[in-house]
């Protein structure tokens, strides 16, 4: 029976080497996915590919279907703007497509209209920028003028915010008890949570197709709302690399390297510019010779700008090589005359920061002179 799976792949996230198969549908998933099919009472019989006793008919039935005849069937009317998740996303995002594919089969009839795409309103807690307090908001996506609002107060005409969609970078946080935490409901499903998340990538195709009518979905799709290339923990420590490391949250966009305190925070601590290799980066893998560390993980990495370098330390070997391979993969990339402009201005912005500093410490000790 485990060889019917050498030519074909896992249904949902694209993985080679299945290790579960669905007799209720005739696909290869992985162990991960089964215990959600076998959660759904019409998708339930699941069966170890290797473990269990196949019959003769199920094996039958296996065999004439497959994975891509049925992504043929339950995905033929996918939307472009539906964020098909991976297997490096969260339990609920992966949940909530296999219900939304199979289940609720929301995407085998071509001209149905689904409800991503009227847009959406609700209450959600938003998190407080100075104090990290979680208050309950209304929340108003509108399709019509492309905006995020969200109201102080229930009675009000008047947003407290008011942001436009192609600016919002949205992301799933690592813990799905994070985002139970974001919406307000007491009884929220998860369904709510990606469907506000898909229906925020449903707005930003709508005005995009409006703004560029000659362009192709495919063309538009890269546009939408993104994951981080990677995000995860790391320590780091600071410009004079004498203090100590502090565990921090980063996160990866493209060449935005930021870092949070908290993962939920909403303004980043700092971050670091990664330009093109041929401009003066360069990542290495371990830290400088005598360099002063305290922290409690030993696999490094340093990252070289023009202007100086950035040490960090990850938990596990497997995270170190995880971080290098992103960070190479960025710094081989070309440059676009855009983000040309943005390396020079992060540069011109850390010159103001460290003359600032430099200030700072003349002060100190001239106060600590006149004090002796």
């Amino acid at each position: 029976m485990y060889i019917l799976t050498a030519d074909l792949f896992i249904a949902h996230f694209s993985l080679s080497d299945p290790e579960w198969g669905s007799c209720s549908l005739g696909v290869f998933i992985c162990l991960a996915c089964s215990g959600v099919h076998r959660s759904i009472p019409d998708l339930g019989k699941v069966k170890s590919l290797r473990l269990s006793r196949w019959e003769d008919s199920e094996v039958q039935f296996m065999s004439e279907r497959g994975n891509d005849a049925m992504n043929a069937v339950y995905e033929a009317a996918l939307p472009v703007y539906y964020y098909k998740p991976t297997h490096r996303d969260c339990h609920v995002l992966r949940e909530q497509w296999i219900r939304a594919k199979y289940e609720r089969q929301e995407f085998m009839q071509n001209g149905k209209k689904l409800i991503y795409e009227d847009g959406v309103y609700g209450m959600l807690m938003k998190r407080g920028r100075d104090n990290g307090q979680f208050l309950n908001r209304r929340f108003v996506l509108s399709l019509r003028d492309c905006t995020l609002k969200y109201f102080t107060k229930l009675d009000v005409s008047v947003s407290a915010i008011l942001v436009n969609i192609l600016a919002v970078l949205l992301s799933y946080s690592w813990k799905s008890s994070d985002w139970s935490c974001v919406c307000v409901s007491v009884c929220l499903l998860h369904q709510e949570i990606v469907e506000w998340f898909n229906c925020i990538r449903a707005a930003q195709l709508h005005y995009l197709k409006v703004a560029f009518p000659g362009a192709t979905d495919a063309e538009l799709k890269p546009k939408l709302t993104r994951s981080f290339l990677k995000e995860g923990y790391m320590e780091k420590t600071g410009p004079r690399q004498t203090e100590g490391f502090k565990k921090r949250w980063f996160t990866l966009d493209h060449r935005r390297l930021m870092y949070f305190k908290d993962p939920l925070d909403a303004f980043a601590k700092g971050e670091v510019f990664l330009g093109h290799r041929d401009h003066g980066y360069r990542i290495t893998i371990g830290l400088p010779a005598g360099t002063h560390y305290n922290g409690s993980w030993q696999y490094g990495i340093t990252i070289e700008t023009p202007d100086r370098s950035f040490l960090f330390t990850c938990e596990t070997d497997t995270e170190q090589k995880d971080w290098m391979r992103h960070f190479n993969a960025v710094i081989n990339t070309p440059m676009s005359p855009q983000e040309r402009r943005r390396g020079v201005n992060t540069f011109a912005r850390h010159c103001i920061f460290e003359v600032f500093c430099h200030m700072m410490v003349c002060v100190m000790n001239r106060l600590k002179y006149k004090s002796l």
